[in-house]
């Protein structure tokens, strides 16, 4: 027997590979800035793009035209900053002290979110001399972040405060924009209609992923859409619109026949009630595999649906495949765990969670392929 001496390939030693298609990034954005239109679309890619990489999905969106990114902390910020050196990069998380001369050196803008933060970003450009660009977050009830509404009346009443400021942007948050017949929406947007009214003209952003299905109404000066462009139902209860954007294979490790009765995994969970087999794949809750979806969930072979039997473990889930035939599964082949069988929303509801956690627990031990574009080739 002769042995392949070359070293292994990543993908070859990898327990899955989650293949990310950045065209169809592009192509989301180019559907929801169609939507916007003639209001332009930017691009929240925190959370490292929601799971897919945002050096990645920021130089793909870039190369497509777009020229805005929102992410949500301040190192966020930087490492973007690092892979795009040219857009503008808007931080949501405020104006942390001391942070300052970073905000400024990187040329990240702040999104000032109570008036401390505007008085201390309002220094910031008198002691430079210079008109600094900053969003203003207005709450309008969400009671997270954002100026409260005695303080946007403070602010009305002395608009001076924002001398010096370059005054980019007036922006609020939905909270129920994924809930078409909800009231909250409607509510929200008469107090930020209200209060933009009152204060130094200036752009607006308003529109969330959902938002933008909501209308033209709330659409203003600037859309920011986010999971939307990973591919997640803006609408849902009603077809997707997005196209998907991620598909994970698992690798079989081992083939099994059981006999009816024996147990399968931790808590011995499963009880088979006929002999069949068990397929081991190199995946867990380790990997972002929701351990909810356990007896829940179900995967693909090769079109084939098969579910999970047992408990998920940190780095092992247990199939059974009793329904293929035999030897149609192997060692070594990949199994559909998200992918055109099985779309992010689908996996979220059998995980009992939403399509957002599901891609922002993406696991860093998959072997990652990016698709599509230049900025594919550069991510490899």
């Amino acid at each position: 027997m002769t042995f392949d001496c070359a070293l292994s390939a990543p993908a070859d030693r990898a327990g899955a590979i989650l293949t990310i298609d950045l065209d169809a990034v592009v192509e989301n954005w180019r559907r929801l800035s169609a939507r916007l239109s003639p209001a332009p679309c930017a691009a929240v890619v925190k959370a490292d793009g929601y799971g897919l990489g945002a050096a990645a999905v920021g130089r793909a969106l870039s190369e497509a035209g777009c020229t805005r990114f929102f992410v949500a902390q301040l190192d966020e910020a930087l490492a973007l900053r690092a892979a795009l050196p040219e857009p503008q990069i808007l931080c949501l998380g405020g104006l942390p002290a001391r942070t300052e001369a970073t905000f400024v050196h990187h040329r990240i803008t702040p999104v000032l979110n109570h008036l401390g933060e505007v008085d201390a970003w309002a220094a910031v450009c008198r002691d430079r001399n210079a008109a600094l660009p900053a969003a203003i977050h207005i709450d309008t009830g969400m009671n997270r972040l954002g100026l409260s509404p005695a303080e946007v009346d403070e602010l009305s009443a002395d608009p001076t405060r924002l001398a010096g400021i370059g005054l980019d942007l007036w922006m609020s948050h939905l909270a129920c924009a994924d809930e078409a017949d909800s009231p909250v929406s409607g509510e929200q947007l008469a107090r930020m209609t209200a209060a933009v009214a009152r204060l130094p003209k200036a752009p607006v952003s308003f529109a969330n992923s959902s938002g933008i299905f909501l209308g033209s109404s709330y659409h203003f000066d600037l859309g920011r859409p986010g999971v939307a462009l990973y591919g997640v139902n803006p609408t849902p209860g009603k077809p997707n619109p997005m196209v998907p954007t991620i598909r994970l294979d698992a690798r079989v490790l081992q083939v099994r026949s059981v006999d009816s009765g024996m147990t399968v995994g931790y808590g011995a969970a499963h009880r088979m009630t006929r002999a069949g087999r068990i397929a081991t794949l190199g995946v867990g809750y380790a990997d972002g595999y929701f351990r909810s979806l356990g007896a829940r969930g179900h995967v693909f072979v090769d079109g084939v649906p098969a579910p999970v039997a047992g408990r998920i473990s940190m780095d092992l889930i247990t199939i059974d495949v009793s329904g293929l035939p035999d030897g149609a599964v192997v060692p070594g082949q990949l199994v559909e765990l998200i992918g055109p069988n099985r779309p992010v929303d689908t996996v979220a509801e059998e995980a009992g969670t939403i399509g957002y956690e599901i891609l922002t627990s993406l696991g860093r031990r998959y072997h990652r392929v990016y698709a599509g574009g230049v900025a594919g080739k550069k991510a490899l």
